[in-house]
Parts: C-alpha cells; sequence; structure tokens
C-alpha cells in the first residue's frame, strides 16, 4: 500500500513512544523527527533508527516541507497554538496531542470518521481516550445527563509538558465528555499517583443517566471494550460495571505495550496508539483525494 510521509514534532517521551508505533504502520512513513534539545533520548534514538533529525523546532521544517504531509505534534498545548498557525499555511494535516483543542476532537472508536476533511485533529487528552468510549458507549444505551471522570497515573508517566497542561487537560477532557462522549454536562479530575512500584492507569467513569436498562448498558460497555482492545490490547474493565439506580460507574485499567515507555505509562501508551489510529484514518484519506485527483487530471487531458 502506498505511504503517505509523516513527521513528529516534539522528542519527549510521547514524541518517541509514538515513533515506535508509526514504525509498524502501513499507510505511514515516517520522515523525520524535530525537536530542540540535540542531547534528547528521543532525538538521539530517532537518528539511530535513521530518521531526518531537527534541532531548532518547527524553523526546520518549515524549511524542508517535502518530508511530510501529516504531522504529529507532541508538544505541548502552548507550543501547538504557534505550530498550528505555521503549519495551516503550509497546508499539512496535523494531528495535535496536546490538549490545545485548536481542531475538532477525536476519539477512534467513537467519531475517527467524522473529521477527516479537517487539516487540524485533536486527541483531547491520555485521560479522555480512556474515558469517553466508555461514556459513549452507556450515552448511546441510556442517555448520560452527567458524566464524570477522575484518571489516576503514576508521577513518574507524567512528564513535564503534562504537569503543564494540568489546567488544559481537566478543561479539554470535560469538553470531549461533552462533545465526544455525549454526556449533557461533564467534569474530569486527574491524580498523580508517586506510589512505588508506579501503578498502572486507572480511571473511574461514574454517570448519570436517565435509562436505567442495566442490560443494554453493559452490553454497550462491553462491546466498546472490545473496539478500544482493538489498538490497545492493555485497555480493560476491572470488574463489571456497579448499577445504583440512575447511576453507573465503571472502572477502566490501561497497561501500556511497552513499546518505549515502560508498561505502568498506559496513559501516553493509549494516547499515541489513538494518535496512530488518527494520522492512519488521514493518510488513507489523503491517499483517496490524490487518487481522485489523478483520475480527474487524466480524464480532463483526454
Amino acid at each position: 500500500m502506498k505511504k503517505v510521509k509523516a513527521a513528529i514534532i516534539g522528542s519527549g517521551n510521547i514524541g518517541t513512544d509514538l515513533m515506535y508505533k508509526l514504525q509498524g504502520s502501513d499507510c505511514l512513513e515516517l520522515t523525520a523527527m524535530i525537536g530542540i534539545d540535540a542531547e534528547s533520548e528521543g532525538l538521539r534514538r530517532a537518528k539511530s533508527a535513521g530518521y531526518r533529525v531537527f534541532t531548532n523546532g518547527i524553523e526546520d521544517f518549515v524549511e524542508r516541507p517535502e518530508l511530510a504531509d501529516i504531522i504529529f505534534d507532541a508538544t505541548s498545548a502552548k507550543a501547538h497554538i504557534r505550530h498550528a498557525e505555521i503549519l495551516k499555511d503550509m497546508g499539512k494535516t496535523v494531528i495535535d496531542l496536546t490538549p490545545a483543542a485548536v481542531g475538532p476532537f477525536v476519539c477512534p472508536p467513537v467519531n475517527s470518521g467524522e473529521h477527516l476533511e479537517s487539516r487540524n485533529i485533536n486527541m483531547i487528552t491520555c485521560g479522555g481516550q480512556a474515558t469517553i468510549p466508555i461514556i459513549h458507549a452507556i450515552n448511546e444505551a441510556a442517555d448520560v445527563t452527567y458524566g464524570e471522570i477522575v484518571a489516576t497515573i503514576s508521577s513518574l508517566s507524567a512528564g513535564p509538558g503534562t504537569r503543564a497542561n494540568i489546567d488544559e487537560f481537566t478543561i479539554t477532557t470535560r469538553r470531549g465528555i461533552e462533545e465526544v462522549g455525549g454526556a449533557d454536562k461533564g467534569k474530569a479530575i486527574i491524580i498523580l499517583n508517586p506510589a512505588a512500584p508506579p501503578i498502572l492507569m486507572r480511571a473511574t467513569v461514574y454517570c448519570e443517566v436517565k435509562h436505567d436498562d442495566k442490560e443494554q448498558i453493559r452490553e454497550s460497555i462491553m462491546n466498546m471494550e472490545k473496539r478500544v482492545q482493538g489498538y490497545v490490547p492493555g485497555f480493560r474493565l476491572k470488574q463489571e460495571p456497579l448499577f445504583d439506580g440512575n447511576r453507573v460507574t465503571v472502572f477502566v485499567e490501561v497497561e501500556g505495550a511497552g513499546d518505549y515507555f515502560p508498561k505502568y505509562a498506559g496513559n501516553l501508551d493509549i494516547m499515541t496508539a489513538a494518535a496512530k489510529q488518527a494520522g492512519e484514518m488521514a493518510a488513507k484519506h489523503l491517499l483517496g483525494e490524490k487518487k481522485v485527483n489523478k483520475a480527474v487530471t487524466m480524464h480532463e487531458t483526454k
């Protein structure tokens, strides 16, 4: 299958793990990693893997736009605001892994095919990717009036970018709960747990619903669990959903694949796995556009 060229901005933990995930893509060809610290582990690994490495940030990519049509931004919300404008002017498709929320929200098992025309899509947050599918599943079966999530992650898996974006995390995740999950009103909380040894990512999903058909809700949740496991095998329910009147509580755990992160960093792993899914959808859409445009051009020249 023909591939679309891609590059990663950000050579930290998320960008590095994403690099390893993209190596297995059948429609994305990673060409470069763009960072600002020449001594970073991510850039060192990218160079060893044979990718082009840039150390002057996005300015380097501006000089070599032919290197990629799809850009994954794994920096910070503040940095992405600037990157988004530059990449928009360049006509690039952007997969935003920060909580900047410039473009429409995408959660692969819920709405991956809805924003293919957008040149900038946002992957919400790690907590959002782990919990919004469950809220959406409950909403499909029971109409969620209120959805609340509490995401608990190991302190060791929360790098500088995550810590700098705590406010953006809560705001963007809440919006995702409402706009993608379907809850009338949402709330999000994140907890950094310093336990040693480090804990796996865990999240509690609490919903209030209009219709309390327990069997239909349970079936919808179980089906969604399988869909998420299609690209995040370590995603699982900790136990059967709990029901109390019109309230539904679901406990989720996410174990990482161990591509680069330790397996306890499921919060980061689910984010890069979701970004890969979204990037592949965007790539297939771009390939389809090129095929159509080529056919039109050939027809016009006859």
